[in-house]
């Protein structure tokens, strides 16, 4: 099931996130499982933005995942993944995890990953 939180913000400005942008594009192969909630008012505040900058860097559909949890946090593969708070967004790269957003950070999610994908491939 689709979270509606993940419809990409009409208004987000693509502008100003041109390297983020640039480095999830530049890495569009990468696997990107997303937990959350429609009912979290964190993630209906992040994960808009966060879909529109997948969708901005042309990261196909079928490399990334929702994982709709209930108001327990309960749901498919919290406990795989050891998912405790939401939204939280994994990065893997063939099968590998290599970058892990977690409810919050000082910067946006796709920011805060791009970062940790340059990171990872140097």
């Amino acid at each position: 099931m689709a979270l509606e939180t993940m419809e990409p913000n009409p208004v987000w400005a693509s502008d100003a996130y041109a390297d983020t942008v640039d480095t999830l594009a530049e890495h569009r192969g990468l696997v990107y499982k997303v937990w959350g909630g429609d009912w979290c008012k964190d993630c209906r505040a992040q994960l808009p933005d966060f879909g529109a900058a997948l969708k901005e860097a042309g990261i196909p559909e079928e490399n990334i995942s929702h994982h709709e949890l209930d108001e327990d946090k309960q749901g498919p593969g919290v406990e795989e993944y050891g998912i405790e708070y939401i939204p939280t967004v994994v990065v893997e790269h063939r099968g590998e995890e290599i970058a892990r957003f977690v409810e919050e950070e000082p910067v946006p999610i796709a920011v805060y990953l791009a970062q940790r994908i340059e990171d990872y491939f140097g």
